[in-house]
Formats: structure tokens, C-alpha cells, sequence
């Protein structure tokens, strides 16, 4: 089974369900709002870079980093979610770039940027993280940021997924993460990653770690158990403690 056709397929039905979810809010994002959560608002300066985000999906983060000041360029690997991301940068009049393609494969295609961005639930798409931070290194400036709020592999756990990586896919027949799934199924496949798997990979592809942070709170319910606390958090507890549930790594190209 090929990973990329199979995935991309999901990802197709996917943004067509998730276009129109509360979830994402496309119309919150119209009326002006940002899609953006706390902990990359908060660790990620983007005024005046050229910013590429890989995995975008159908564009709110990257117009969103638009919105902020950054020149923007949104890439994922499917083309419904590359046609609505370009109808919404052509609705806000906001000046942005879209590619349809895998991650593998983007550094023949663009320009290297001053960061490269990715977040939330992304790189368990991916089979190999080796050649993923030599593609993230690949897409950046001498001196620029790779920056990815993702996360937590030990969530994982609570879900019946391997913490490390097994080499072969969990391949799945599910529906998606918003409130408006539906009864229609998609078959995908992923993989999991350890965060020294994560790091590692950055580190022999010459990146230079800034910094790690974890988080005891995930700004998504998109997880089973979650509490919503009252800051529009969403925590999990295990025995009475809170489990981790973000990550977030900022590394540097050398100048």
C-alpha cells in the first residue's frame, strides 16, 4: 500500500468535512480571527520573515502568520486542501503562496525561507524523520528557525499506540477528529515518533537546539479524556496527574 496515495486520499475527504466544522471556525477566521494557539503565539516572531509551513492543510495557520507579517507559503500533500486554502488567501486579500506537494519532496520547489513551521498532529504522516529535518534543513536561510509545536508521543500511549517508532504504519479505517465526522471512513496510515527520534533527527541534519518545552495541556479537544478547564485548556490525567500532551522545538540553521 502507498502511504502517499492512501494518505492523500484521506486527506481530501477530510478537508472537505473539516471546511465546515466548528471546529476549524472558517468563519470566525473570515470575521478576523486568528487560528493560531498560545504556545506558538508566544514563542514564534514572524514580522517581516518569510515563514514556510509545511503540512498546512487548507491555510488558516498560514494566513494567519500572513496576518501577523510574515510572507507566507503554505505546502500539504492534498489538493482539495491546497484549492480551499488558495480561495480563503483570495477572500481575506492576504498575499500568500501555496504548493501542492509531499514534505519530501518541497525543498526542489521553493526558496529557501527564514522559518520553517509546522504544528499540531503532523509528522506522524511522515515514515521518516531523518529525511524530514534534512528537508526542513534544506528549506531554510543560513541562520533560520524551524520552529514545531506538535504533539506529545506519550499521549499515544493512552490511545493503544506505540510510543516508538515500530518501522511498519498503524494502518487505520476511521473517521476524523471534528464534531462533524459523520459515518464516512478513511483509510490512513502513521507512525509514531519518540521524541529522541525527533530531536535526533534535527541534530544530524546540523540543526542547532534552542529550545524544548513540554506542555501538561493541549490547546484542542481533539483527544478522548480531556478536561476542559476554564483558560480553554485541555488537560488529561493519569492517577491523578496530569499527562503531557505538547511539545514544542525551536532549532537553528547555522549562520
Amino acid at each position: 500500500m502507498d502511504y502517499l496515495t492512501t494518505n492523500k486520499t484521506a486527506w481530501d475527504a477530510r478537508t472537505r468535512v473539516h471546511l465546515t466544522s466548528d471546529f476549524y471556525d472558517v468563519a470566525g477566521f473570515l470575521s478576523g480571527k486568528t487560528s493560531l494557539r498560545e504556545i506558538e503565539l508566544g514563542e514564534l516572531e514572524v514580522a517581516g520573515k518569510s515563514l514556510l509551513h509545511l503540512q498546512c492543510h487548507f491555510g488558516l495557520d498560514t494566513l494567519s502568520w500572513a496576518r501577523m507579517g510574515a510572507r507566507v507559503t503554505g505546502v500539504d500533500l492534498s489538493e482539495v486542501a491546497i484549492v480551499e486554502a488558495q480561495k480563503l488567501a483570495e477572500r481575506t486579500q492576504l498575499s500568500a503562496e501555496f504548493i501542492c506537494s509531499d514534505v519530501y519532496s518541497v525543498a526542489s520547489k521553493v526558496e529557501p525561507h527564514d522559518i520553517v513551521f509546522t504544528s499540531y498532529g503532523a509528522i506522524v504522516w511522515l515514515p521518516d524523520l531523518t529525511l524530514w529535518a534534512q528537508t526542513v534543513a534544506a528549506c531554510l536561510t543560513p541562520g533560520g528557525q524551524f520552529y514545531m509545536a506538535e504533539f506529545h508521543p506519550a499521549q499515544q500511549l493512552f490511545d493503544g499506540y506505540s510510543y516508538f517508532n515500530r518501522g511498519e504504519p498503524d494502518i487505520e479505517l476511521e473517521g476524523t477528529y471534528t464534531e462533524n465526522t459523520g459515518d464516512d471512513q478513511q483509510t490512513l496510515m502513521c507512525w509514531s515518533h519518540s521524541l529522541s527520534e525527533v530531536i535526533n533527527a534535527l541534530l544530524q541534519a546540523g540543526l542547532v537546539l534552542e529550545f524544548f518545552h513540554e506542555f501538561d495541556f493541549s490547546p484542542y479537544n481533539c483527544f478522548e479524556g480531556l478536561e476542559a478547564q476554564e483558560d480553554g485548556r485541555y488537560v488529561l490525567t493519569h492517577q491523578g496527574q496530569k499527562v503531557p500532551l505538547v511539545y514544542s522545538i525551536s532549532a537553528r540553521k547555522p549562520a
